[in-house]
C-alpha cells in the first residue's frame, strides 16, 4: 500500500513575527520576503520620499534598497529591529543619490540660525464622513501639507516623517539617524516651526476668501427675509420696503 505524501500546511505568513520571517527569507522561501516588504513598505517610502523628494525616484530607492538587503540578510542580528536595519540602507541609498545630486547642507549651521515663529496653524486630526467638497479641500490641504514637508530642510524633514507621520519614537529615530534623542527633540520642533511658518504664509492670502457669503446663499436668505417682513406687516405693500 502506498503512502500518499504529506499535504504542507499553509503558513499564516501574516501572523509570524519578524525573526521568523527572516529566517524563512533567508532559506529562500520567496513568500516570507514579500510579507516582509509589505510590513515595511509605506515606512521606507516615506522615508526615501523625505530625502529624494520625488515619488518615482523613492519607489526605485526603496527596490534597490530592498535588493541590497535581501542579499545581506545572513549580516542581520536582531541587534536593532528589522524595520530599522532596512531603513538605515534605504537611507544609505538615498543620501547615496542626492549626494550625486547636490552638495549636503550643514545642518548645524541652519540649526543654529533658524529662527522661531510663534505662529500657529492648526488642522483637524481626523476627519468624518465627507461629502465630495470636503474631501477635495481635505486633498488641497494635503497637498499644501507636502509641499511644505518638501521645503524643510533634509535632516529636518526626516525626523519629522519618522516621528510625526511614521510614528517612531525618540529613540528609535536616533538610533535609525545614528544622532542623540536631544537632537531628535530639537530637529522636530524646528521643523514644526517651519511648517507652521510655511502654512501659515501659505494661506494667509486665502483666509479673506473663507466662508463665503455671496451668490445663491445671499440672494436665498434675502429672499426668505423679505418673506418673513411680509408676513409680520401685512400691511405693508410688497415692494415697498
Amino acid at each position: 500500500m502506498h503512502r500518499l505524501p504529506a499535504i504542507a500546511e499553509p503558513v499564516a505568513w501574516s501572523t509570524l513575527p519578524d525573526a521568523e520571517l527572516v529566517a524563512l527569507a533567508r532559506q529562500g522561501r520567496r513568500e516570507a520576503f514579500r510579507h516582509l516588504m509589505q510590513r515595511c513598505n509605506q515606512r521606507l517610502f516615506r522615508v526615501a520620499r523625505a530625502v529624494v523628494r520625488n515619488d518615482a525616484e523613492a519607489e526605485d530607492v526603496v527596490q534597490e534598497a530592498y535588493t541590497h538587503a535581501f542579499a545581506r540578510l545572513s549580516t542581520f542580528r536582531g541587534e536593532a529591529s528589522l524595520s530599522t536595519w532596512l531603513t538605515r540602507i534605504v537611507l544609505n541609498e538615498a543620501n547615496g543619490r542626492l549626494r550625486q545630486r547636490r552638495p549636503s547642507v550643514d545642518i548645524a549651521t541652519f540649526e543654529a540660525t533658524a529662527q522661531e515663529d510663534p505662529r500657529v496653524i492648526a488642522f483637524p486630526s481626523r476627519f468624518g464622513s465627507e461629502d465630495p467638497a470636503a474631501a477635495a479641500a481635505r486633498a488641497q490641504i494635503r497637498g499644501l501639507l507636502e509641499h511644505a514637508i518638501d521645503e524643510l530642510p533634509e535632516a529636518f524633514r526626516v525626523v519629522f516623517i519618522m516621528r510625526e507621520v511614521e510614528g517612531c519614537s525618540v529613540e528609535e529615530t536616533a538610533t535609525t539617524l545614528d544622532i542623540r534623542p536631544e537632537t531628535v527633540k530639537t530637529r522636530l520642533y524646528r521643523a514644526r516651526r517651519l511648517l507652521r511658518s510655511a502654512l501659515h504664509d501659505s494661506l494667509a492670502a486665502t483666509l479673506g476668501e473663507a466662508f463665503p457669503f455671496l451668490g445663491p446663499r445671499c440672494a436665498r436668505m434675502t429672499e426668505a427675509v423679505l418673506a418673513r417682513v411680509d408676513r409680520m406687516s401685512p400691511a405693508i405693500p410688497p415692494g415697498h420696503l
